[in-house]
């Protein structure tokens, strides 16, 4: 069985893209093109690849292994043209970056203006991922650097030859309305608001999974009144005197002290924030990688051992 590389790309833009129409607009080929390149691909491995549905494409488990190893072969392939334009002297034109929305936020408009003066040439681009999404665009070299996150208690994804390295701890706070009963306490512990109403992601969330940790290491369990994954919508809850939540301290710097009242927890809880790239990167990424830690450590003040024993791998 000999297999065609651009078959094989083929496959591994459909599978994240998640259908054929998507894969196709961003390929610059039409739907039905793509579709045969595809039956194409699956009549040479002798099964099928992918299951087609009226909303989009899910891959077989032939698909996913063949999807994995698809990613490496076009990140070795990516490498390779690098090492030939390293080689020749060419200059990088581009560099995609793919964040979440509070690292984004915190980390990226200094590092990009940063990186913009310093390499004026490079073409840069910015996606919007919620993780733990981006480690198979990584894997492919679809994106050049990956900003994501690790919650306490949620498993980190495989790196699959990646490197992934911290950035910045970034400490999980108490934020209450500004006229709550503990608003004046300093230091809060979760048993204290045990009969609270609390505000946090539905089952499976990082957030959520987080808060039930806290709550199981307690000895308690706690009440989620209000599901809701997003920060802006959380604060906003909060700000009209409703529910109490755990916040990342990088997702609170709108708090109007006027109507939140933000505390520590008296055993601190802690999210890490990580970069994920390929291996040895060159640069320009490796001057973006440096960027961004320099950033990151503008940012907070170094994390304490009970920061590091909560972000435990």
């Amino acid at each position: 069985m000999a297999l065609d590389i651009e078959r094989l790309r083929v496959l591994v833009e459909v599978a994240h893209a998640g259908s054929i129409a998507a894969a196709a607009k961003s390929m610059g080929f039409t739907a039905s093109a793509l579709s045969q390149q595809l039956a194409k691909l699956e009549r040479e491995v002798g099964d099928r690849l992918v299951d087609r549905g009226p909303t989009g494409v899910r891959p077989t488990a032939t698909g996913e292994v063949l999807i994995r190893h698809g990613e490496r072969v076009l990140g070795a392939l990516r490498d390779a043209e690098d090492a030939v334009r390293d080689a020749r002297g060419l200059p990088r034109e581009h560099l995609s970056l793919g964040t979440f929305a509070s690292a984004g936020e915190a980390l990226v408009p200094t590092a990009l203006a940063a990186f913009r003066g310093a390499h004026p040439h490079v073409r840069l681009s910015l996606l919007d991922i919620e993780p733990p999404d981006g480690y198979d665009l990584v894997t492919s070299g679809d994106l050049d650097l990956l900003i994501t996150h690790r919650y306490p208690d949620v498993p980190l994804p495989p790196v699959a030859g990646l490197v992934r390295a911290h950035l910045m701890t970034d400490p999980l706070r108490v934020v209450l309305p500004a006229g709550h009963r503990h608003a004046g306490t300093r230091r809060l512990t979760i048993t204290a608001l045990a009969d609270e109403e609390w505000i946090s992601g539905g089952p499976g969330v990082h957030n959520r999974i987080t808060l039930d940790w806290a709550a199981r290491e307690a000895g308690l369990s706690v009440r989620v009144a209000y599901e809701t994954r997003d920060y802006a919508v959380t604060l906003a809850l909060i700000g009209a005197g409703i529910g109490v939540a755990l916040i990342p301290d990088t997702s609170l710097g709108a708090v109007d002290p006027a109507s939140h009242a933000v505390r520590d927890l008296t055993e601190p809880i802690a999210r890490e924030i990580l970069l994920v790239h390929r291996p040895r990167p060159r640069p320009p990424i490796s001057d973006m990688v440096a960027l961004l830690e320099r950033t990151s450590q503008k940012n907070v003040e170094p994390p304490t051992s009970a920061d590091r024993m909560s972000t435990r791998r």
